[in-house]
This record gives structure tokens, sequence and C-alpha cells, in this order.
């Protein structure tokens, strides 16, 4: 089999001119498994509610709301000329497992989780999620596709993800408290959502689903010609960096005020611009706020189209006023009931393609 010249996965940041993107299905979502390192990351009440229907299809009216909002999102992408790609349907309420354990899927809504892109290279993560182990199985035909037009493609190992990998009887860290994490250092386990890229710097934040060894095996395996900065977060329950912290161009990071400390951010950022992102709107939907899998600042999860235009969601309007006061050009849209699967337009995406090449933006 020949390789083509030109791959035709090409992204090295999150702000180049976009021309090929991976969304989210939410057919056959599950609601998650009640394991620890799930229920972690939720407050206590919604732990019990979650426990007691984990396992179950996600209700049909929660999909429904959701499903209109991402084909009008996936509509908005094709009117822009982004060439979009989809995994496979799949029923994630089927049961599988491992010699050492069982469970049954979640969703296939967030490919920005599973798979990590870095140049021309798509890294399948190691999930500490159980429910989630097979989840890039639905993105298959896409990644042989790609793998086959001269991608390169890597998994990360396999976890086993037994009782070592999680601290018994963790408890979350209350304010004024060391920070602590269920994760153990028993294996390297992460979530590509986890890290932001910036050409040659690649920033991260240690969660509930990322320990260090997880951030090790990466900058091992991405080599000398990378830099991985770890950003401090002030979260109780710490999951995923595009709340906390995020890149909307060269020289430009936002940062969520609640769980940064702009004096403490990596010297790789000293003269970049910090630009503190707006307390989010309030929710009116009672349901929305009960079901959310995300924190309130999903008014952070934006997608850069390119260094000036960015998709934000509708119903947060302060924060749409304020990229548009630091000089970017919002395009707004609704995503709003995406919420309980997992996330908003970052969550729900993967860039697959950015015209650019790559640079250092830290130097």
């Amino acid at each position: 089999m020949s390789t083509p010249t030109r791959s035709p996965v090409d992204s090295h940041n999150e702000w180049d001119p976009l021309e090929e993107i991976i969304v989210g299905r939410l057919e056959g979502a599950t609601i998650p498994s009640a394991h620890p390192v799930v229920a972690c990351n939720v407050p206590p009440w919604a732990a019990r509610l979650q426990g007691l229907a984990a396992g179950f299809r996600y209700p049909r009216a929660l999909i429904e709301r959701a499903q209109h909002e991402l084909d009008q999102f996936i509509a908005l992408l094709g009117s822009l000329g982004i060439t979009v790609r989809r995994p496979e349907p799949v029923d994630h309420h089927k049961r599988f497992g491992t010699p050492d354990w069982s469970s049954r899927g979640f969703c296939n809504t967030c490919p920005r989780d599973s798979m990590l892109v870095i140049g021309d290279e798509i890294i399948e993560t190691p999930m500490a999620w159980p429910c989630r182990y097979f989840e890039t199985h639905s993105y298959r035909p896409v990644l042989k596709d790609y793998f086959r037009r001269g991608a390169r493609w890597t998994a990360a190992p396999k976890p086993q993800l037994t009782d070592e990998l999680f601290e018994p009887g963790f408890r979350v860290p209350g304010a004024g408290e060391p920070m602590r994490y269920i994760l153990t250092e028993f294996e390297p386990v992460f979530d590509a959502a986890d890290f932001m890229r910036a050409g040659r710097d690649l920033f991260v934040t240690r969660s509930n689903v990322t320990n260090r060894m997880g951030i090790e095996w990466l900058r091992r395996h991405l080599g000398p010609g990378y830099r991985i900065h770890e950003i401090e977060s002030r979260c109780r329950t710490p999951m995923h960096i595009d709340t906390t912290f995020v890149l909307l161009g060269p020289g430009k990071a936002l940062v969520n005020p609640e769980y940064i400390d702009k004096d403490r951010l990596p010297d790789a950022l000293s003269s970049w611009d910090i630009l503190v992102a707006p307390e989010p709107d309030p929710i009116d939907d009672r349901l929305l706020r009960i079901t959310s899998m995300c924190g309130k600042w999903l008014n952070m999860n934006v997608l850069m189209v390119d260094e000036k235009r960015v998709i934000a969601e509708r119903h947060h309007t302060q924060m749409l006023r304020a990229l548009e006061g630091w000089g970017f050009e919002p395009i707004p849209c609704d995503l709003l009931h995406y919420a309980p699967f997992g996330g908003s337009f970052h969550c729900a995406t993967l860039d697959i393609r950015r015209r650019g090449t790559l640079e250092s933006y830290c130097d």
C-alpha cells in the first residue's frame, strides 16, 4: 500500500483555519456506570441519582433536544466549508468486559476525549472510565480511512483498570485541604481533553482521569520536539482542561477565574494575553441543571474556526460579548442540551485538519 504525500490528518493547534473535523453521535447513549471514578466528579446527590440510573439508556426527551441542536451545529460547520466526519452508531447498552471487570458503555458524543491529534498522528488515549474502554471502536472506519490515506495512527497502552489504579475510599478534598486525586500511578491513563495544543507546546491539567504516568507517557512518546506544561487547577473535581484553560489564538489564552491563579501559570505563557472568562449566564432549564455532566463553566467550551471566528453557545451572552470585546468574531450556535452527554462545542468535536504548520508560540 503506497502512502500519499500529504496526510488527511494535519492539525497542530486550536486556532489555525479549520478544514476537517469529527463530530460525535448521540445514538445508543447509555448513562455511565456507577464506578467511583465516574461518581467522584459530580456532587454527592448527583452521584446517588446517577448510580440509580447507571446502565440505562438516556431518556428520549434528552436525546431529542440535544440531537436537534447537534444537527444545526453540523449544518453550520458545513456552511463554513468544513468537512464533517462521524463515528458509527453503537448500542452502548451492550455489556462488555475484561478478565477483571465488566461494564456497559457510555456514548460516543465526545471524540475530543478518546483521541488526540498531534500533527499527522491520531493517538487513541488510555481512558480511566471502564465504561469507555472500547469507545474508539465506533471511530475505526474513519481511522482506517485516514490511515490508508497517509495518517499515522497510534494507540497508547490499553490500561487494565483494576482496583490498583484507584485510591480506595477516595474522598473529594474540601476547600483548604491539599489536592488529591482518585487515580494512583499504577499505570498510564489520560483523556485527550485534558490537553491543549499550541504547536510545539502542550498544556495539561492533572485530573481524576489523567495521572502523572499518563502525562509522562505522552511526553516520552512525542519526544524532544514537544514540551508539555502542567496547568495548576484549583478545581476540587478536575476533569478536562477545556472549561479551565482554553487557547483562542497565538498568544491568547482564556482562563477560568474560579480554577486558575493567573500568577501561577507556566513561564511559557509569560508573554501571552491572559483573558479572564466572564461568569456564565444562569440556565433556567431545571432538568438540564440536574442532568448536566459538566460544571457551570461550559461557556468556555468554544470551537475556534480560525484566529478570529469562534463558535460559542448562543445562551451565554456574557461570553459572546467578551469575545467581541477581545477582537474575535463569535458565531452563536445552540448546543446547550448536549451537556448531559459530556460537553459542548469543543468536547463534541475533534480537529482533524487545520491549515497551518508546526510552529513554536512560547519561546
